[in-house]
C-alpha cells in the first residue's frame, strides 16, 4: 500500500502567501487613490480651464468697450478738429462784417444826403464831396468782399429782399422789384441786410 504523499507547508510558505495576498489589496487599494487624486486634478484642471476661458471672456469684454470708446472719442476729436477749422476759415472769410454793419446807417445816410437838389454852388460843392466820400466807402467794402444787392427790376428773392410793399403796374410781370427804399448788402455769400423793397403784384 503505497502512502499518500502529502505536501507539508512551511511556516515560510504561508508567510510568502500572506505577503501576496496583502500585496494585491494594497496595490487594489493604491490604485483606487490614484484613480482619485486622478479624478481630483481633471476636475481641478477642469474648472482652471472654466476660470480661465471666463476670464478670457471678461478681458476680451474689456478691451472690445475700450476700443469702442477710443473710435468714439477719435470720432469726437475728429468732428471738433473739422467744426474748429470752419470757424477759422469763416472767421477769416466774415471778419470785416461787424464793421461794415455797424457803418451801413452811415452810409444809408451818405446816400440821403446825396439825394438833395443842391440849390447853389456852394451846396453842390459839399454834395460831390459827400459823393467822393460815399464812393471811398463803397470800394474799401468791396475789397473786403462787400457788395451792393441788385434789385430794382430784378425777381424778387426772399433770400436776398424784403418785401414792405406790394403795388400793380401795367406791363410789369408779377413778384417784379419795382423800387428800392433801402439798399441791401452782402459779404461774399452771405446777406449782411436785405433790401427793403416794393414788388409788384
Amino acid at each position: 500500500m503505497q502512502e499518500e504523499s502529502k505536501e507539508t507547508l512551511k511556516p515560510e510558505d504561508l508567510n510568502q502567501e500572506n505577503t501576496a495576498e496583502n500585496n494585491d489589496v494594497k496595490h487594489e487599494e493604491l490604485s483606487g487613490q490614484e484613480i482619485e487624486q486622478a479624478d481630483d486634478v481633471q476636475s481641478s484642471n477642469q474648472e482652471n480651464e472654466q476660470e480661465l476661458a471666463n476670464k478670457i471672456k471678461e478681458l476680451e469684454a474689456q478691451l472690445e468697450e475700450k476700443e469702442s470708446r477710443y473710435l468714439r472719442l477719435l470720432a469726437d476729436f475728429d468732428n471738433f478738429r473739422r467744426r474748429t477749422k470752419l470757424d477759422r476759415e469763416a472767421d477769416e472769410k466774415y471778419r470785416a462784417q461787424h464793421l461794415i454793419t455797424n457803418l451801413l446807417p452811415a452810409i444809408d445816410n451818405f446816400e440821403r444826403a446825396m439825394q438833395i437838389d443842391p440849390d447853389n454852388e456852394q451846396t453842390k460843392a459839399l454834395l460831390e464831396g459827400v459823393g467822393m466820400v460815399y464812393r471811398s466807402i463803397i470800394e474799401a467794402l468791396k475789397t473786403e468782399g462787400a457788395e451792393q444787392i441788385e434789385a430794382v427790376g430784378n425777381q424778387f428773392d426772399p433770400n436776398l429782399h424784403q418785401a414792405v410793399m406790394q403795388a400793380e403796374e401795367e406791363g410789369t410781370e408779377e413778384n417784379v422789384v419795382l423800387e428800392e427804399f433801402q439798399k441791401g448788402y452782402l459779404l461774399k455769400d452771405r446777406v449782411i441786410r436785405p433790401s427793403m423793397v416794393k414788388v409788384s403784384k
